[in-house]
Protein backbone atom coordinates (compact mmCIF):
# COMPACT_ATOMS: atom_id res chain seq x y z
CA UNK A 1 0.00 0.00 0.00
CA UNK A 2 2.92 2.73 0.87
CA UNK A 3 4.47 1.56 -2.62
CA UNK A 4 0.90 2.73 -3.85
CA UNK A 5 1.06 5.75 -1.90
CA UNK A 6 4.24 6.94 -3.26
CA UNK A 7 2.72 6.34 -6.45
CA UNK A 8 -0.18 8.36 -6.18
CA UNK A 9 1.83 10.63 -4.87
CA UNK A 10 3.87 10.85 -8.29
CA UNK A 11 0.54 11.04 -10.06
CA UNK A 12 -0.63 13.83 -8.40
CA UNK A 13 2.57 15.80 -9.60
CA UNK A 14 2.33 14.86 -13.29
CA UNK A 15 -1.37 15.96 -12.34
CA UNK A 16 -0.33 19.40 -11.13
CA UNK A 17 2.23 20.02 -14.33
CA UNK A 18 -0.60 18.72 -16.63
CA UNK A 19 -3.41 21.63 -15.14
CA UNK A 20 -0.63 23.99 -15.45
CA UNK A 21 -0.04 23.48 -19.24
CA UNK A 22 -3.95 23.47 -19.55
CA UNK A 23 -4.76 26.39 -17.04
CA UNK A 24 -1.66 28.72 -16.94
CA UNK A 25 1.06 27.78 -19.63
CA UNK A 26 0.79 30.17 -23.00
CA UNK A 27 -2.11 29.63 -25.55
CA UNK A 28 -1.10 29.05 -29.46
CA UNK A 29 -3.10 32.57 -29.76
CA UNK A 30 -0.84 34.30 -27.90
CA UNK A 31 2.28 33.13 -28.53
CA UNK A 32 1.23 33.95 -32.42
CA UNK A 33 0.36 37.34 -30.77
CA UNK A 34 4.29 37.58 -28.93
CA UNK A 35 5.38 37.04 -32.74
CA UNK A 36 3.44 39.48 -34.45
CA UNK A 37 4.94 41.57 -31.64
CA UNK A 38 8.39 40.73 -32.26
CA UNK A 39 8.39 41.01 -35.73
CA UNK A 40 6.80 44.86 -35.48
CA UNK A 41 9.68 46.05 -33.71
CA UNK A 42 12.06 45.06 -36.68
CA UNK A 43 9.00 47.69 -38.68
CA UNK A 44 10.34 50.94 -35.57
CA UNK A 45 13.75 51.38 -37.13
CA UNK A 46 13.37 55.34 -36.62
CA UNK A 47 13.36 54.37 -32.85
CA UNK A 48 17.11 55.80 -31.59
CA UNK A 49 19.49 53.30 -29.62
CA UNK A 50 19.75 53.61 -26.04
CA UNK A 51 23.14 52.06 -27.08
CA UNK A 52 26.28 54.34 -25.58
CA UNK A 53 30.21 53.59 -25.65
CA UNK A 54 31.24 54.54 -21.99
CA UNK A 55 34.53 54.29 -20.01
CA UNK A 56 34.49 54.58 -16.59
CA UNK A 57 37.41 54.03 -13.89
CA UNK A 58 35.95 51.35 -10.78
CA UNK A 59 36.43 53.47 -7.66
CA UNK A 60 35.37 52.33 -4.19
CA UNK A 61 31.93 52.89 -3.32
CA UNK A 62 32.85 55.83 -1.17
CA UNK A 63 34.77 57.34 -4.00
CA UNK A 64 31.98 56.87 -6.48
CA UNK A 65 29.70 58.60 -4.09
CA UNK A 66 31.58 61.93 -4.41
CA UNK A 67 32.54 62.03 -8.02
CA UNK A 68 29.74 64.19 -8.28
CA UNK A 69 27.39 66.45 -6.39
CA UNK A 70 24.24 64.88 -5.12
CA UNK A 71 20.50 65.35 -3.51
CA UNK A 72 19.79 63.67 -0.46
CA UNK A 73 16.27 61.57 -0.72
CA UNK A 74 15.21 60.26 2.79
CA UNK A 75 11.98 58.88 4.23
CA UNK A 76 10.84 56.49 6.91
CA UNK A 77 12.16 52.96 4.72
CA UNK A 78 14.84 54.14 2.60
CA UNK A 79 17.92 56.56 2.29
CA UNK A 80 19.90 57.67 -0.41
CA UNK A 81 21.10 59.91 -3.10
CA UNK A 82 20.31 61.31 -6.82
CA UNK A 83 23.61 61.87 -8.75
CA UNK A 84 23.68 65.38 -10.55
CA UNK A 85 25.39 63.74 -13.04
CA UNK A 86 22.89 61.86 -15.21
CA UNK A 87 20.72 63.26 -12.64
CA UNK A 88 20.57 58.94 -11.97
CA UNK A 89 19.23 57.06 -8.98
CA UNK A 90 22.04 55.47 -7.86
CA UNK A 91 22.47 54.82 -3.89
CA UNK A 92 19.79 53.77 -1.79
CA UNK A 93 19.84 51.64 1.51
CA UNK A 94 17.04 49.96 3.28
CA UNK A 95 16.79 51.77 6.22
CA UNK A 96 14.65 48.67 8.19
CA UNK A 97 16.47 45.59 7.03
CA UNK A 98 19.80 44.45 7.90
CA UNK A 99 22.24 42.38 5.59
CA UNK A 100 22.16 39.37 8.35
CA UNK A 101 20.65 38.06 11.57
CA UNK A 102 21.73 40.61 14.20
CA UNK A 103 23.86 42.94 11.74
CA UNK A 104 24.10 46.72 12.15
CA UNK A 105 24.90 46.99 8.14
CA UNK A 106 21.72 48.04 6.37
CA UNK A 107 20.91 46.43 2.70
CA UNK A 108 22.23 48.38 -0.24
CA UNK A 109 20.20 48.29 -3.39
CA UNK A 110 21.47 50.71 -5.68
CA UNK A 111 24.95 51.87 -6.53
CA UNK A 112 26.78 54.18 -8.46
CA UNK A 113 27.97 52.57 -11.85
CA UNK A 114 31.71 53.52 -11.13
CA UNK A 115 31.94 51.15 -8.23
CA UNK A 116 32.04 47.33 -9.01
CA UNK A 117 28.29 46.72 -7.77
CA UNK A 118 26.99 49.62 -9.51
CA UNK A 119 23.25 49.52 -10.13
CA UNK A 120 21.30 52.05 -11.03
CA UNK A 121 18.15 53.81 -12.68
CA UNK A 122 17.92 56.37 -15.84
CA UNK A 123 15.53 58.16 -17.18
CA UNK A 124 14.61 60.58 -19.59
CA UNK A 125 14.42 61.46 -23.87
CA UNK A 126 16.53 60.44 -26.70
CA UNK A 127 16.37 61.64 -30.25
CA UNK A 128 17.01 60.39 -33.79
CA UNK A 129 18.38 64.03 -34.95
CA UNK A 130 22.14 63.81 -34.20
CA UNK A 131 22.15 67.51 -34.38
CA UNK A 132 20.57 67.86 -31.33
CA UNK A 133 22.09 67.83 -27.72
CA UNK A 134 19.86 65.60 -25.20
CA UNK A 135 20.66 64.88 -21.50
CA UNK A 136 23.01 61.91 -21.09
CA UNK A 137 24.74 60.17 -18.65
CA UNK A 138 27.65 62.35 -18.31
CA UNK A 139 24.77 65.58 -18.37
CA UNK A 140 25.65 67.85 -14.86
CA UNK A 141 22.28 68.91 -13.76
CA UNK A 142 21.45 72.13 -11.78
CA UNK A 143 18.95 72.78 -8.67
CA UNK A 144 16.02 74.80 -8.86
CA UNK A 145 14.25 75.24 -5.18
CA UNK A 146 14.36 72.05 -3.06
CA UNK A 147 17.60 70.50 -2.19
CA UNK A 148 17.14 67.60 -0.39
CA UNK A 149 13.76 65.25 -1.78
CA UNK A 150 11.62 63.72 0.87
CA UNK A 151 7.91 62.43 0.74
CA UNK A 152 6.88 66.14 1.53
CA UNK A 153 9.12 68.28 -0.20
CA UNK A 154 9.66 66.86 -4.19
CA UNK A 155 12.51 68.62 -5.97
CA UNK A 156 13.39 69.75 -9.45
CA UNK A 157 16.01 69.50 -11.88
CA UNK A 158 17.29 71.39 -15.38
CA UNK A 159 19.38 71.28 -18.06
CA UNK A 160 19.40 73.72 -21.22
CA UNK A 161 21.40 72.90 -24.64
CA UNK A 162 22.56 75.39 -27.29
CA UNK A 163 19.45 75.25 -29.11
CA UNK A 164 17.26 76.88 -26.69
CA UNK A 165 15.83 73.41 -25.45
CA UNK A 166 15.42 73.35 -21.71
CA UNK A 167 15.23 69.72 -19.73
CA UNK A 168 13.08 69.61 -16.67
CA UNK A 169 12.97 66.48 -14.48
CA UNK A 170 10.75 66.86 -10.93
CA UNK A 171 10.86 64.03 -8.80
CA UNK A 172 8.64 63.51 -5.55
CA UNK A 173 8.67 60.40 -3.37
CA UNK A 174 6.19 59.04 -1.51
CA UNK A 175 6.52 57.35 2.01
CA UNK A 176 7.69 54.23 1.16
CA UNK A 177 9.43 52.99 -2.31
CA UNK A 178 7.53 55.21 -4.93
CA UNK A 179 9.36 57.64 -7.02
CA UNK A 180 7.46 59.87 -9.21
CA UNK A 181 9.38 61.52 -12.39
CA UNK A 182 7.63 63.78 -14.29
CA UNK A 183 10.28 64.55 -17.67
CA UNK A 184 9.71 68.27 -19.71
CA UNK A 185 10.69 69.75 -22.54
CA UNK A 186 10.50 73.19 -23.05
CA UNK A 187 11.11 74.06 -26.53
CA UNK A 188 11.97 77.62 -27.46
CA UNK A 189 13.60 77.74 -30.86
CA UNK A 190 11.74 78.20 -33.76
CA UNK A 191 12.29 74.44 -35.00
CA UNK A 192 10.10 71.14 -34.18
CA UNK A 193 11.85 68.15 -33.00
CA UNK A 194 11.00 64.50 -31.78
CA UNK A 195 11.91 62.86 -29.10
CA UNK A 196 11.60 59.21 -27.61
CA UNK A 197 10.97 58.78 -23.84
CA UNK A 198 12.97 56.11 -21.83
CA UNK A 199 13.72 54.46 -18.34
CA UNK A 200 16.48 52.17 -17.94
CA UNK A 201 17.91 49.65 -15.02
CA UNK A 202 21.54 49.16 -15.63
CA UNK A 203 23.03 46.20 -13.16
CA UNK A 204 27.30 45.60 -13.82
CA UNK A 205 27.26 41.83 -12.92
CA UNK A 206 25.53 39.44 -11.58
CA UNK A 207 24.32 39.70 -7.89
CA UNK A 208 24.47 36.80 -5.43
CA UNK A 209 21.82 34.75 -5.54
CA UNK A 210 19.63 32.05 -4.19
CA UNK A 211 20.45 29.56 -7.11
CA UNK A 212 17.23 27.41 -6.14
CA UNK A 213 14.70 26.27 -8.92
CA UNK A 214 11.65 27.47 -6.96
CA UNK A 215 12.88 30.92 -7.38
CA UNK A 216 13.41 33.17 -10.18
CA UNK A 217 15.96 36.18 -10.00
CA UNK A 218 16.74 38.63 -12.61
CA UNK A 219 14.87 40.18 -15.27
CA UNK A 220 11.26 40.29 -14.88
CA UNK A 221 8.29 42.47 -16.61
CA UNK A 222 4.97 42.10 -16.99
CA UNK A 223 3.88 43.01 -20.99
CA UNK A 224 0.49 43.28 -21.88
CA UNK A 225 -0.61 41.23 -19.38
CA UNK A 226 1.90 38.51 -20.02
CA UNK A 227 4.47 37.92 -16.99
CA UNK A 228 8.03 37.70 -18.72
CA UNK A 229 11.32 36.66 -16.72
CA UNK A 230 14.53 36.05 -18.05
CA UNK A 231 17.84 34.80 -16.26
CA UNK A 232 20.90 36.82 -15.76
CA UNK A 233 22.84 33.66 -17.99
CA UNK A 234 20.16 33.68 -21.04
CA UNK A 235 20.39 37.27 -21.45
CA UNK A 236 23.96 37.07 -21.46
CA UNK A 237 24.01 34.97 -24.50
CA UNK A 238 20.91 36.34 -26.21
CA UNK A 239 19.12 39.82 -26.12
CA UNK A 240 15.24 39.86 -25.24
CA UNK A 241 13.09 42.71 -27.20
CA UNK A 242 9.13 42.87 -27.10
CA UNK A 243 7.07 45.55 -27.74
CA UNK A 244 4.14 46.47 -25.40
CA UNK A 245 1.60 49.07 -24.53
CA UNK A 246 1.66 48.65 -21.12
CA UNK A 247 3.39 47.33 -18.06
CA UNK A 248 6.31 47.55 -16.14
CA UNK A 249 10.47 46.44 -16.64
CA UNK A 250 12.38 45.26 -13.66
CA UNK A 251 15.11 43.37 -12.38
CA UNK A 252 14.06 41.00 -9.58
CA UNK A 253 16.14 39.62 -6.36
CA UNK A 254 15.02 37.72 -3.87
CA UNK A 255 13.77 40.30 -1.45
CA UNK A 256 14.12 43.33 -3.58
CA UNK A 257 12.64 45.12 -6.73
CA UNK A 258 13.82 47.71 -8.88
CA UNK A 259 11.13 48.78 -11.11
CA UNK A 260 10.53 51.39 -14.17
CA UNK A 261 6.45 52.27 -15.39
CA UNK A 262 5.76 53.80 -18.62
CA UNK A 263 3.48 56.29 -18.85
CA UNK A 264 0.57 54.73 -19.80
CA UNK A 265 -1.13 54.56 -23.47
CA UNK A 266 2.13 54.78 -25.60
CA UNK A 267 3.45 52.03 -26.94
CA UNK A 268 7.03 51.57 -25.85
CA UNK A 269 9.64 48.46 -26.77
CA UNK A 270 11.47 46.73 -24.11
CA UNK A 271 14.75 45.51 -24.02
CA UNK A 272 16.86 42.97 -21.89
CA UNK A 273 20.72 42.57 -22.93
CA UNK A 274 23.91 42.70 -21.74
CA UNK A 275 26.95 44.62 -22.94
CA UNK A 276 29.75 44.77 -20.30
CA UNK A 277 26.49 45.13 -18.53
CA UNK A 278 23.19 43.78 -18.18
CA UNK A 279 20.69 46.38 -18.83
CA UNK A 280 16.71 46.50 -18.31
CA UNK A 281 15.23 49.60 -20.46
CA UNK A 282 11.94 50.71 -22.28
CA UNK A 283 11.61 53.53 -24.95
CA UNK A 284 8.67 54.85 -26.76
CA UNK A 285 8.29 53.54 -30.35
CA UNK A 286 7.19 55.97 -31.69
CA UNK A 287 8.30 59.97 -30.97
CA UNK A 288 6.63 62.82 -29.75
CA UNK A 289 6.73 66.14 -31.66
CA UNK A 290 7.65 69.11 -29.70
CA UNK A 291 6.88 72.07 -31.88
CA UNK A 292 8.80 75.81 -31.40
CA UNK A 293 7.80 77.99 -28.18
CA UNK A 294 5.42 74.40 -26.54
CA UNK A 295 6.23 72.05 -24.48
CA UNK A 296 6.36 68.39 -23.69
CA UNK A 297 5.58 66.31 -20.10
CA UNK A 298 5.61 62.39 -19.87
CA UNK A 299 5.33 60.85 -16.08
CA UNK A 300 7.22 57.42 -15.33
CA UNK A 301 7.51 55.45 -11.93
CA UNK A 302 10.15 54.34 -10.78
CA UNK A 303 9.47 51.21 -7.59
CA UNK A 304 12.64 50.57 -5.51
CA UNK A 305 10.77 48.55 -3.01
CA UNK A 306 12.07 45.63 -0.54
CA UNK A 307 9.11 43.05 -1.71
CA UNK A 308 6.84 43.14 1.45
CA UNK A 309 3.18 41.25 -0.20
CA UNK A 310 1.07 44.68 1.80
CA UNK A 311 3.42 47.16 -0.54
CA UNK A 312 3.62 45.38 -3.43
CA UNK A 313 -0.33 44.79 -3.32
CA UNK A 314 -1.00 48.35 -3.07
CA UNK A 315 0.92 49.51 -5.54
CA UNK A 316 -0.45 47.42 -8.05
CA UNK A 317 -3.78 48.22 -6.85
CA UNK A 318 -3.66 51.94 -6.56
CA UNK A 319 -1.22 52.82 -9.45
CA UNK A 320 -3.02 50.11 -11.34
CA UNK A 321 -0.03 48.19 -12.46
CA UNK A 322 -1.40 44.91 -13.78
CA UNK A 323 0.19 41.76 -12.16
CA UNK A 324 2.81 43.34 -10.25
CA UNK A 325 1.85 41.89 -7.43
CA UNK A 326 4.20 38.32 -9.15
CA UNK A 327 7.63 40.54 -8.54
CA UNK A 328 6.87 38.40 -5.38
CA UNK A 329 7.72 34.83 -6.99
CA UNK A 330 4.11 32.89 -5.24
CA UNK A 331 4.97 30.07 -8.62
CA UNK A 332 2.38 28.23 -10.29
CA UNK A 333 0.72 27.31 -7.43
CA UNK A 334 -0.27 30.95 -6.61
CA UNK A 335 -4.20 30.14 -5.87
CA UNK A 336 -2.36 28.25 -3.08
CA UNK A 337 0.32 29.76 -1.84
CA UNK A 338 -0.76 33.44 -1.28
CA UNK A 339 -4.00 32.53 0.18
CA UNK A 340 -2.21 30.50 2.65
CA UNK A 341 0.12 33.19 3.35
CA UNK A 342 -2.63 35.90 4.49
CA UNK A 343 -3.93 32.93 6.52
CA UNK A 344 -0.41 33.11 8.07
CA UNK A 345 -0.39 36.79 8.18
CA UNK A 346 -3.86 36.95 9.78
CA UNK A 347 -2.34 34.68 12.83
CA UNK A 348 0.85 36.18 13.28
CA UNK A 349 -1.12 39.27 13.81
CA UNK A 350 -3.42 37.67 16.31
CA UNK A 351 -0.43 35.72 18.32
CA UNK A 352 2.65 37.70 17.38
CA UNK A 353 4.54 34.96 16.29
CA UNK A 354 4.81 33.33 12.77
CA UNK A 355 5.74 30.19 14.06
CA UNK A 356 2.99 29.68 16.08
CA UNK A 357 0.76 31.14 12.99
CA UNK A 358 2.28 28.06 11.33
CA UNK A 359 1.44 25.54 13.82
CA UNK A 360 -2.95 27.44 13.73
CA UNK A 361 -2.58 27.01 10.11
CA UNK A 362 -1.62 23.56 10.66
CA UNK A 363 -4.66 23.01 12.53
CA UNK A 364 -7.01 24.75 10.58
CA UNK A 365 -5.94 22.74 7.91
CA UNK A 366 -6.75 19.45 9.65
CA UNK A 367 -9.80 20.44 10.70
CA UNK A 368 -10.96 21.15 7.08
CA UNK A 369 -9.77 17.86 6.18
CA UNK A 370 -10.71 16.04 9.22
CA UNK A 371 -13.76 14.15 7.22
CA UNK A 372 -11.28 13.07 4.59
CA UNK A 373 -8.41 11.89 7.05
CA UNK A 374 -11.20 10.17 9.34
CA UNK A 375 -12.57 8.31 6.19
CA UNK A 376 -8.78 7.66 5.15
CA UNK A 377 -7.35 6.14 9.01
CA UNK A 378 -10.41 4.10 9.29
CA UNK A 379 -9.19 2.87 6.13
CA UNK A 380 -5.76 2.51 6.93
CA UNK A 381 -7.17 1.22 10.40
CA UNK A 382 -8.93 -1.83 8.91
CA UNK A 383 -6.25 -3.15 6.87
CA UNK A 384 -4.21 -2.91 9.66
CA UNK A 385 -6.41 -5.17 11.76
CA UNK A 386 -6.81 -7.22 8.30
CA UNK A 387 -3.05 -7.89 8.30
CA UNK A 388 -3.06 -11.55 9.94
CA UNK A 389 -6.26 -12.18 7.60
CA UNK A 390 -4.17 -10.94 4.54
CA UNK A 391 -1.64 -13.04 5.81
CA UNK A 392 -3.41 -16.15 5.81
CA UNK A 393 -4.66 -15.75 2.22
CA UNK A 394 -0.68 -14.84 1.14
CA UNK A 395 0.12 -18.26 2.69
CA UNK A 396 -2.81 -20.09 1.20
CA UNK A 397 -3.10 -18.92 -2.37
CA UNK A 398 0.95 -18.46 -2.66
CA UNK A 399 1.12 -20.78 -5.55
CA UNK A 400 -2.50 -19.15 -7.52
CA UNK A 401 -2.03 -15.42 -8.25
CA UNK A 402 -5.10 -15.05 -9.63
CA UNK A 403 -7.50 -16.74 -6.49
CA UNK A 404 -5.03 -14.46 -4.63
CA UNK A 405 -6.03 -11.65 -6.30
CA UNK A 406 -9.63 -12.67 -6.09
CA UNK A 407 -9.85 -13.58 -2.28
CA UNK A 408 -8.19 -10.37 -1.17
CA UNK A 409 -10.84 -8.38 -3.48
CA UNK A 410 -13.51 -10.11 -1.15
CA UNK A 411 -12.11 -9.21 1.71
CA UNK A 412 -11.63 -5.54 1.01
CA UNK A 413 -15.71 -5.48 -0.27
CA UNK A 414 -16.84 -7.34 2.63
CA UNK A 415 -14.85 -5.28 5.42
CA UNK A 416 -15.59 -2.22 2.76
CA UNK A 417 -11.49 -1.67 2.80
CA UNK A 418 -10.14 0.51 -0.14
CA UNK A 419 -6.62 0.03 -0.44
CA UNK A 420 -6.07 3.97 -2.03
CA UNK A 421 -7.16 5.21 1.02
CA UNK A 422 -3.67 5.70 2.66
CA UNK A 423 -2.95 7.68 -0.24
CA UNK A 424 -5.27 10.68 0.75
CA UNK A 425 -3.47 12.58 3.52
CA UNK A 426 -0.58 12.31 1.06
CA UNK A 427 -2.34 14.04 -1.76
CA UNK A 428 -3.82 16.74 0.68
CA UNK A 429 0.06 17.71 1.82
CA UNK A 430 2.41 17.61 -1.12
CA UNK A 431 0.39 21.26 -2.30
CA UNK A 432 0.31 22.35 1.17
CA UNK A 433 4.32 21.52 2.10
CA UNK A 434 5.02 23.10 -1.41
CA UNK A 435 3.02 26.33 -0.40
CA UNK A 436 4.49 26.32 3.19
CA UNK A 437 7.96 25.97 1.56
CA UNK A 438 7.44 28.73 -0.90
CA UNK A 439 6.22 30.97 1.48
CA UNK A 440 9.27 30.49 3.98
CA UNK A 441 11.85 30.63 0.97
CA UNK A 442 10.39 33.82 -1.10
CA UNK A 443 8.58 35.82 1.33
CA UNK A 444 10.59 39.02 2.94
CA UNK A 445 8.17 38.90 6.17
CA UNK A 446 9.42 35.50 6.94
CA UNK A 447 13.13 37.19 6.71
CA UNK A 448 15.16 36.95 10.21
CA UNK A 449 11.63 35.91 11.68
CA UNK A 450 12.01 34.28 15.34
CA UNK A 451 10.10 31.10 16.78
CA UNK A 452 11.02 30.25 20.87
CA UNK A 453 14.14 29.09 21.56
CA UNK A 454 17.09 28.46 19.46
CA UNK A 455 15.42 29.35 16.39
CA UNK A 456 15.76 32.73 15.51
CA UNK A 457 15.32 33.10 11.86
CA UNK A 458 12.36 30.55 10.43
CA UNK A 459 13.29 30.91 6.98
CA UNK A 460 17.15 29.62 7.79
CA UNK A 461 18.15 26.18 8.26
CA UNK A 462 17.93 25.09 12.07
CA UNK A 463 21.37 26.29 12.98
CA UNK A 464 22.01 23.18 15.79
CA UNK A 465 23.63 19.59 14.85
CA UNK A 466 23.22 16.81 16.85
CA UNK A 467 27.15 16.18 16.20
CA UNK A 468 27.87 18.88 18.82
CA UNK A 469 25.11 17.82 20.92
CA UNK A 470 23.30 20.93 19.99
CA UNK A 471 25.96 23.14 21.22
CA UNK A 472 27.25 21.15 24.29
CA UNK A 473 30.14 20.66 22.45
CA UNK A 474 32.42 23.25 21.32
CA UNK A 475 32.43 22.15 18.06
CA UNK A 476 31.24 23.95 14.39
CA UNK A 477 30.45 20.95 12.24
CA UNK A 478 30.56 21.06 8.59
CA UNK A 479 27.38 22.17 6.62
CA UNK A 480 25.94 18.91 5.52
CA UNK A 481 26.36 17.36 9.62
CA UNK A 482 23.96 20.11 10.47
CA UNK A 483 21.41 17.67 11.45
CA UNK A 484 19.19 19.99 14.00
CA UNK A 485 17.12 19.38 16.68
CA UNK A 486 13.84 20.05 14.88
CA UNK A 487 14.67 17.85 11.83
CA UNK A 488 15.46 15.24 14.56
CA UNK A 489 12.05 15.82 16.09
CA UNK A 490 10.37 15.48 12.46
CA UNK A 491 11.51 12.34 12.33
CA UNK A 492 10.89 10.69 15.54
CA UNK A 493 7.26 11.87 14.89
CA UNK A 494 7.28 10.35 11.39
CA UNK A 495 8.52 6.96 12.49
CA UNK A 496 6.03 7.09 15.52
CA UNK A 497 3.41 7.69 13.10
CA UNK A 498 4.79 5.08 10.77
CA UNK A 499 4.12 2.42 13.57
CA UNK A 500 0.34 3.77 13.06
CA UNK A 501 0.19 2.21 9.52
CA UNK A 502 -0.36 -1.13 8.05
CA UNK A 503 3.26 -2.79 8.24
CA UNK A 504 4.08 -3.62 4.35
CA UNK A 505 3.31 -7.37 3.27
CA UNK A 506 7.17 -7.18 1.74
CA UNK A 507 9.61 -7.73 4.23
CA UNK A 508 11.79 -5.72 2.29
CA UNK A 509 9.26 -3.30 1.59
CA UNK A 510 9.20 -2.64 5.29
CA UNK A 511 12.57 -2.56 5.63
CA UNK A 512 12.94 0.39 3.65
CA UNK A 513 10.05 2.02 4.87
CA UNK A 514 11.33 2.11 8.51
CA UNK A 515 14.35 4.08 7.44
CA UNK A 516 12.22 6.47 5.49
CA UNK A 517 12.16 8.67 8.46
CA UNK A 518 15.78 8.82 8.96
CA UNK A 519 15.76 9.43 5.43
CA UNK A 520 13.86 12.65 5.29
CA UNK A 521 15.56 13.75 8.49
CA UNK A 522 18.59 14.06 6.60
CA UNK A 523 17.09 15.74 3.33
CA UNK A 524 15.09 17.96 5.50
CA UNK A 525 17.86 19.20 7.43
CA UNK A 526 18.82 21.66 5.05
CA UNK A 527 15.38 23.07 4.72
CA UNK A 528 14.00 26.26 6.75
CA UNK A 529 13.05 25.93 10.38
CA UNK A 530 9.43 26.98 9.58
CA UNK A 531 8.85 24.34 7.17
CA UNK A 532 10.67 21.80 9.56
CA UNK A 533 8.30 22.84 12.51
CA UNK A 534 4.61 22.51 10.23
CA UNK A 535 5.72 18.94 9.23
CA UNK A 536 6.66 18.17 12.53
CA UNK A 537 3.20 19.96 14.25
CA UNK A 538 1.29 18.07 11.20
CA UNK A 539 2.89 14.56 12.39
CA UNK A 540 1.63 15.21 15.74
CA UNK A 541 -2.02 16.08 14.47
CA UNK A 542 -2.06 13.33 11.95
CA UNK A 543 -0.86 10.94 15.20
CA UNK A 544 -3.93 12.02 17.48
CA UNK A 545 -6.07 11.61 14.73
CA UNK A 546 -5.53 8.63 13.80
CA UNK A 547 -4.67 6.56 17.23
CA UNK A 548 -8.60 7.73 17.98
CA UNK A 549 -10.07 6.51 14.99
CA UNK A 550 -7.60 3.43 15.34
CA UNK A 551 -9.03 3.02 19.08
CA UNK A 552 -12.29 2.95 17.85
CA UNK A 553 -11.79 0.42 15.06
CA UNK A 554 -12.69 -3.52 15.13
CA UNK A 555 -12.75 -5.71 12.05
CA UNK A 556 -14.24 -9.20 12.49
CA UNK A 557 -13.14 -12.04 10.11
CA UNK A 558 -14.23 -15.44 9.37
Amino acid sequence: METKNVIAAISLSAAVIILYSLFFAPTQEELKRNQVKKESIQKNSDTPSLDKNETFVKLSRKDALLESRRIIFENNNIIGSISLKGATIDDLTFKEYSIALNSNDKVILLNPKNFENGYLIESGFVTANKNIDVPDASTLWEVSGNTRLTNNSPIKLTWSNSQDITFEKHISLDDKFLFTVKEKIINRSDKSYNFYSYGQIIRNKIPKISGFYILHEGFLSVLDDELIEEDYDDIQEKKFTRTAQEGFVGISDKYWITSVIPQKGKEFKTTFDYKNKFRANYISTQGTEVGPNSSLEEKIQIITAAKRVNIIDGYAENLKINKFDLVIDWGFMYFITKPLFFALDYFFKLLGNYGLAIIAVTVCIRLAFFPLANFSFKSMGKMKLLAPEMARLKELHKDDKRKLQQEMMALYKKEKVNPMSGCLPILVQIPVFFAFYKILFVTLEMRHMPFYGWIKDLSDRDPTSIFNLFGLIPWDPPSFLLIGAWPIIMGITMFIQQKLNPTPPDPIQAKIFMFFPLFLTIILAPFAAGLVIYWSFNNIFTMIQQYIVQRKMTVKTT
